[in-house]
């Protein structure tokens, strides 16, 4: 296992992975925290939608519940202080903040407005301050559309693909779906004064819809990237039709979409996954948490100004992003020196056993770091989806070697040097 951890010790069982690991000996080791880059604030707690597969509210973590619904200006302006100072303090000339949720449309155009002009003022004029919005897409009009374009703000919206797949999940309280809403918001992004602000969608994989069809009621809008994600899942909660076998329905279904998307006359979008499986296959670091080694440089805020890691953990544990860190006393610095963060930044020395023995241990990285998560041995175990993704990975490698041995015969057939 990684360094820095340790046995029980006598009288009680083995702290849960990264409980265990040692900062000072990692230190000592020569590493060397990477600075946040990307901030995901939480500037309202609540959401307009009921989606029956949300981490947030839907899981194991309920500790929504306890934020307050808006985040507060003075906290606004603490967050503002603490992104610029680490900024400085780092030398980092441009950070990202992504606006969230919740749904963070509820938090009303003035204040959406107010958070911005906070965090630039306070940043400017050695730091930029780039900024993205992740909606649902439900409130998404030409109102919001204006202040996104006035404050320069890049927009991604959630969809899961076609009417049907769709409202499969993401419906309302009264279980009303969304889609016709959604579908309405991308129309209003996608037209000709707005559609330079579109960032993206983000689409959760349900093995029971087409990955065809679904990939192509995305494409229809157009979009500049797609995000596939798997459903949260882990050991102990296991995510959809994710049997203990080595079965990969999932690893399948983006295989179809890889064949369909890579086998394309024209580069239609981005596949942010298969992207960046392709650049990790080429000896380029990753860009994405869900695969390889790169540190993971991102870091989030709630609207009480608590300082959390990724809250895609709350999918683990009642508690599992959270940290005694607050804005209004600590330092975005102090928090890459928390175990449970650094744990992220280390590299292979962060893999379960089983990945250490793995061929495609690099281009993976373990995976999704929520989905390692088992009860005893917390975080230190391959992803819950390890079939599927060795599976994907192999597919594709096998796929580009056989272009790129294709092109250079091409390029360089026998006796043509």
């Amino acid at each position: 296992m990684a360094i820095g951890v340790q046995g029980a010790g006598s009288g009680g069982p083995a702290p849960e992975w990264p409980e265990s690991l040692e900062i000072r000996t990692l230190l000592e080791a020569g590493w060397r925290p990477t600075p946040f880059r990307e901030f995901v604030i939480k500037i309202h707690s609540r959401c307009n939608l009921a989606c029956d597969y949300c981490y947030m509210y839907e899981m194991a973590d309920q500790g929504w519940r306890r934020q307050p619904r808006r985040m507060a200006r003075p906290t606004v302006d603490a967050v503002a202080e603490r992104i610029a100072e680490h900024a400085r303090a780092n030398g980092l000339p441009k950070v990202q903040l992504i606006l969230h949720g919740g749904e963070p449309l509820l938090a009303g155009v003035d204040h959406i407005r107010y958070v911005v002009h906070t965090m630039r003022s306070a940043a400017e004029p050695d730091v930029e301050v780039g900024f993205h919005v992740q909606t649902n897409g439900v409130l998404l009009d030409s109102v919001f559309l204006e202040l996104f374009e006035e404050l320069d703000i890049t927009v991604g919206v959630s969809l899961d693909g076609d009417e049907e797949g769709h409202d499969l999940h993401r419906r309302r309280a009264d279980g009303q779906g969304s889609y016709r809403a959604v579908r309405a918001g991308l129309e209003a992004l996608t037209a000709p004064r707005f559609r330079h602000l579109f960032g993206g969608l983000l689409s959760t994989i349900d093995l029971r819809n087409d990955p065809v069809t679904t990939y192509e009621a995305l494409l229809s809008f157009e979009p500049p990237g797609i995000d596939f994600l798997l459903p949260h899942g882990n050991w102990d909660e296991p995510p959809p039709g994710r049997l203990p076998d080595g079965t990969t329905p999932y690893g399948d279904w983006l295989i179809a979409v890889f064949d369909r998307w890579y086998g394309a006359k024209v580069r239609e979008t981005r596949i942010r996954l298969f992207s960046e499986i392709i650049r990790l296959m080429f000896g380029r670091p990753s860009h994405s948490e869900s695969v390889g080694l790169s540190p993971v440089a991102v870091v989030v805020v709630e609207t009480n100004g608590q300082i959390e890691q990724v809250d895609t953990l709350k999918s683990a544990f009642e508690g599992a992003t959270g940290t005694t860190l607050h804005v209004a006393r600590d330092s975005f610095n102090a928090a890459l020196l928390l175990p449970s963060i650094a744990a992220r930044q280390i590299g292979s020395r962060a893999l379960a056993e089983e990945c250490l023995a793995c061929q495609v241990r690099r281009i993976c990285g373990g995976g999704l770091y929520p989905h390692r998560y088992r009860s005893g041995s917390g975080f230190a175990n391959p992803s819950v989806f390890c079939h599927d993704l060795l599976r994907l990975i192999t597919h594709i490698h096998g796929v580009v070697s056989s272009d790129v041995a294709a092109l250079r015969e091409t390029s360089h057939p026998e006796g043509g040097r």
